[in-house]
């Protein structure tokens, strides 16, 4: 029998406590690879070249407030900016107020809207119907598939902002990126119907014409606007998305924590299984020194049996965090962000091995200096 055969048969020969450690192990590193997954995704992941490009102009106080519809020719003035796009939360109610059926939508400019928002995928046919048809729409393909929505389908929506409903036509499905969840239509609709949301817009999606422009166009909009009565706050598209992610609180603080909480648990889970797996076994460890066993050996043994129980969970509880990321992948949206990459299943692994490792070192090393006659008198 190898060493390596010896270490996995004495790491599973109590198979009861094996099962209930690495399902314990297993459980407390699915958790820390979704927490792991929603820190890369959130604050990691790069978008694409052309998101890289977008900016976002809101009021400086709070998005509930609104600016006057003349910022756009403003904006689009200055150098380095190739489009602007107005942007209009509605918050109105498709069916009911369920949390299933809520989406986010947006009124904004169909002329210009998709040459901001390069990077979303759909035909140019479609954007034409979009931009000849008053109450056109065109809508998220993750969404569209959700409800079962086709092109050319009635939709909806109740306000509850404003005083008036939206009975728009999908005209286009988009694919972007990310997901968005989202369904826009043209703000001129609710303009007619609401004369006071005339000249006023909700924030400005802005496109630079370089990397290199992205820096100068937020300092220069802010300054430009500082001493008016609506200043202004330019930020671009990823730190914009990350502003909503932080009316939750200090999610960074929140998610370290729990990483935290949960290695914590983990090597606590791995040390006493550890420890009462070798306690039982010392008469064990003075019988395979009587037979010529070296101390380096039979620490290197428990500390494997260790890193496999470890590794075992690391492997159950990666795996179905994985499975979890894909279903919450396909929802899209914010549950987008439980999404696990292959670098984030290894750092799991790495954490699992590094856990079982150190929970075994000591009471290893204890087993290996066991005097031999100390040991065969052992009992218990």
């Amino acid at each position: 029998m190898t060493l390596t055969r010896f270490v996995t048969k004495n790491a599973l020969r109590n198979k009861r406590r094996s099962s209930l450690t690495v399902l314990s192990i297993g459980f407390s590193l699915l958790l820390l690879t979704l927490m792991m997954a929603i820190w890369r995704n959130f604050y990691l992941k790069e978008g694409s070249e052309v998101s890289a490009l977008r900016l976002v102009t809101r009021h400086k106080v709070s998005l509930t407030f609104s600016m006057p519809s003349y910022y756009r020719e403003k904006i689009r003035a200055l150098p380095g900016v190739a489009v602007v796009v107005p942007q209009n939360w509605f918050g109105g109610v498709y069916k009911d107020d369920k949390s299933r059926n809520f989406f986010a939508q947006f009124g904004t400019d169909p002329e210009e809207f998709f040459k901001v928002y390069k990077d979303w995928e759909i035909p140019e046919d479609q954007i034409v119907a979009w931009q000849r048809d008053r109450a056109g729409a065109v809508v998220d393909s993750k969404k569209a598939e959700e409800f079962g929505w086709k092109v050319g389908q009635k939709v909806i929506i109740t306000g509850t902002i404003f005083p008036t409903n939206l009975e728009l036509t999908i005209r286009g499905i988009f694919n972007a990126p990310q997901p968005t969840q989202a369904l826009y239509y043209n703000q001129k609709y609710v303009e007619e119907a609401v004369p006071y949301m005339k000249g006023q817009q909700g924030f400005y999606t802005i496109l630079a014409d370089s990397p290199e422009s992205v820096a100068r166009i937020g300092p220069a909009i802010d300054a430009m606007f500082r001493n008016s009565p609506q200043p202004t706050r330019t930020e671009t598209e990823r730190a914009f998305q990350l502003g909503f992610l932080a009316m939750l609180g200090n999610v960074k603080a929140f998610i370290l924590s729990i990483c935290g909480a949960v290695v914590f648990a983990i090597l606590l889970v791995s040390a006493n299984t550890m420890a009462m797996s070798i306690r039982e076994r010392t008469r064990e460890v003075a019988v395979l020194k009587t037979l010529g066993f070296t101390r380096r050996t039979i620490l290197g043994l428990f500390v494997g049996e260790a890193i496999v129980v470890a590794l075992v969970g690391g492997v159950v509880g990666s795996v179905a965090a994985f499975l979890i990321g894909v279903g919450a992948g396909k929802t899209g949206g914010m549950m987008g962000a439980l999404q696990v990459s292959l670098p984030t299943i290894l750092v799991a692994w790495f954490v699992a091995a590094l856990v079982g490792f150190i929970s075994a070192v000591v009471p290893s090393y204890n087993a290996s200096r066991l005097n031999i006659v100390d040991g065969l008198r052992h009992i218990g």
